[in-house]
Order: structure tokens, then C-alpha cells, then sequence
């Protein structure tokens, strides 16, 4: 089997490896055992390289936007955007392990939604330290189109105060707090049980994000949250995932 290659983005962290989308097929990729490689591409040349090998665009708000991941698979010259359609593609062509438990899929759906709704009221902080991990080409590019959509100048994002307050209670109270909830909901340590699933990756994803893009005393105080329990889930699923 040739290995598959997975499009991420470039930083300047050891191993590159730290956007949360990107993560996701990384995570399933190494529960299923698929061999792959990984392009790190910078955040500015996204467009021009995924032009470059034919990848399609995501739509977004009537707009075409070329984004990452994308996955490329040799065995079947298959081309995916996108961590969701990437999960399902290799649920249905490489069907041991799957991440979609029969039936699943469309609550998992719903999950990835509620959870991405919670973080957006932190999203500035946390791409405010994004930007910081990014080389200097990608940083400006990224700092650019975040300016333009949030309609604010990159210093206004996230200042130390009342806002950067309000952001740090919407992560700790309503994103990890909700988590609390769901996981305490069930019976066995993952979101269905005793099965592991894509719910989990996108959970670890953005735990793994985080973790990566904040500071030394940022990531401790969400580590400590809850008893430890978001470090521990995070390194879990990234043993269950072998990633390490």
C-alpha cells in the first residue's frame, strides 16, 4: 500500500504539526494504521499549492476559500478537502477501526456543530496565539484575513482585561464545562462508551490545538481543569490513536 499524504500548515513549533483541523485526519489516520506522509505547506501558499495539485476549494459564506487539510490518496487518486469529508472517505474506503460506529454518523455531526459553537466565543484568544506559532510570511497572511473578518486590528482581538477575561470564562465555563457534562453523561471514558469514536478525535483536536498554540501557564490552567481531566482525555486518545 503507498502511503497516503496529508496537507498541513507550517509553524515554527517542533514537529509543525498544531491546527486543529488538520489534526483530525491525523487522528484517524493513525487509528486506522494507514501509512502516510505529511506536507507542511505555509499558511500564505495554501491557495497557490492546493490550485497547484487540483484540490477543490471550500465554500464559505458564497465564497470559494482553499483551505487545509486536503488528502491525497495514491491507492485510489482520490483528492479530499476538508477533515469531515476526509473522516468519512476513510471510513467507507478503509473500513477496519472505523471511526463512525453504524448509525453514528449523523449524531457525530451534530456534535461537531455544538462544538464548534462553544468555542466561538473564545476564537479570537485562540487565534490571536495561533498567529504567534505561524513563520512571518504565514503570520501576516493570517493575520490579515482574520482582521478582515473579525473587523478588527489584530491587537484588539484578544488585550489582557476585561475581554480576554470574558474569552477565558467562555473556554473554561461553557466549552469545557459542557465537555464535563457529556462525558459525565456516559458510562466508560469516550463520548459513546466504551467505544471510541470521531467524536473523541474532534474533542482531542481542539484540546491538541490549544495545548499547542498556549502559553506555558495557559495550557496548565486548562490542565487543571475538572481534576486533570482534559489532559488526560488528550493524551488517551492520542495513545488510543498511537501518536505516541
Amino acid at each position: 500500500m503507498l502511503p497516503l499524504v496529508l496537507y498541513d500548515i507550517l509553524s515554527k513549533l517542533p514537529g509543525n504539526s498544531w491546527s486543529p483541523n488538520p489534526a483530525k485526519p491525523r487522528f484517524v489516520l493513525s487509528y486506522k494504521n494507514l501509512p502516510f506522509d505529511t506536507v507542511f505547506v505555509e499558511y500564505c501558499d495554501i491557495a497557490p499549492k492546493m490550485k497547484e495539485i487540483g484540490a477543490s476549494p471550500n465554500k464559505r459564506d458564497g465564497s470559494e476559500v482553499y483551505t487545509l487539510p486536503v488528502l491525497s490518496d495514491p491507492n485510489t487518486g482520490a483528492l479530499i478537502t476538508d477533515s469531515w469529508a476526509i473522516a468519512v472517505y476513510l471510513d467507507e474506503t478503509y473500513p477496519e477501526k472505523p471511526v463512525f460506529p453504524k448509525g453514528s454518523r449523523g449524531l457525530i455531526r451534530s456534535f461537531d456543530s455544538a462544538v464548534g459553537a462553544l468555542l466561538r466565543a473564545s476564537l479570537e484568544f485562540s487565534l490571536l496565539r495561533s498567529s504567534q506559532i505561524l513563520n512571518e510570511r504565514g503570520q501576516k497572511f493570517f493575520i490579515n484575513v482574520r482582521e478582515a473578518f473579525f473587523g478588527e486590528k489584530v491587537d484588539e482581538w484578544s488585550p489582557e482585561g476585561q475581554k480576554r477575561d470574558a474569552q477565558w470564562e467562555a473556554l473554561e465555563q461553557k466549552y469545557y464545562g459542557s465537555a464535563k457534562i457529556w462525558y459525565e453523561e456516559i458510562e466508560g471514558k469516550w463520548i459513546m462508551g466504551d467505544t471510541f469514536s470521531y467524536a473523541d478525535i474532534i474533542f482531542a483536536a481542539h484540546s491538541f490545538w490549544l495545548k499547542k498554540v498556549c502559553r506555558d501557564d495557559e495550557w496548565k490552567r486548562i490542565a487543571s481543569l475538572h481534576d486533570g481531566r482534559w489532559k488526560k482525555l488528550l493524551a488517551e486518545a492520542e495513545k488510543e490513536c498511537n501518536l505516541v
